[in-house]
């Protein structure tokens, strides 16, 4: 317990020092969020780009008639993998777009309660507000589309190790099914991504 504590100032002690070397220059917690945003989308982007190109193979493993199985299998397992990478990434940059969200926001409140003017507190209290709830909106859908990969992502794993298991073609047309499946979650987890990545994009231009 203690020596978690001791972690945890020792991280929020070198985050003050990284917020601090920045705002030398006059870059403040909101640009960097609105950098983590940004990092975040992109990061978004690609995931949903490699999830298309891996619909696109597992329809061509779904359509396989002759030809190297092994070689298809081993492309479909290489889909996967990235499948996989994209999505941690996506987590990590999510991860890093919260910790800086809850620093300046903090920061804010703190600043808030420094301002002797009623009028003044109350105005910069109603922008927080604002802001934190755009920007709830946002995170929801960032987060929506993160939770969706992991069930499609385990579909798909569970495809690529059966054909691993059961390199002919009887093992592909029994898992027909199971592919169309796979091929519909995939669809609704693209449109899910492209829905938050629009929502990144709102957020960004707030903060501009």
């Amino acid at each position: 317990m203690a020596m978690g504590l001791l972690l945890l100032g020792a991280l929020a002690g070198c985050r003050t020092a990284y917020y601090g070397a920045w705002e030398k220059f006059g870059y403040f917690k909101r640009d960097i969020l609105k950098e983590r945003v940004i990092e975040a989308r992109d990061e978004q982007q690609a995931a949903s780009e490699q999830f298309k190109d891996a619909l696109t193979k597992l329809k061509e493993v779904t359509g396989f008639d002759g030809g190297n199985l092994e070689k298809t299998y081993r492309q479909l397992q290489g889909e996967f993998d990235e499948s996989q990478a994209r999505a941690d990434a996506v987590s990590k940059r999510i991860r890093s777009m919260e910790t800086v969200a809850e620093d300046l926001f903090a920061e804010w409140e703190k600043e808030i309660r420094q301002i002797q003017t009623p009028s003044m507190a109350s105005s910069s209290r109603q922008k927080l507000r604002e802001t934190q709830a755009r920007y709830e909106e946002m995170r929801g859908a960032l987060k929506k589309a993160e939770s969706s990969m992991s069930p499609v992502l385990a579909q798909f794993r569970d495809y690529t190790l059966y054909l691993k298991h059961n390199l002919n073609a009887h093992a592909i047309a029994s898992l027909k099914g199971e592919a169309v499946s796979i091929q519909n979650d995939i669809g609704r987890l693209i449109n899910e991504m492209n829905a938050s990545i629009t929502r990144a994009d709102a957020f960004v231009k707030t903060l501009e």
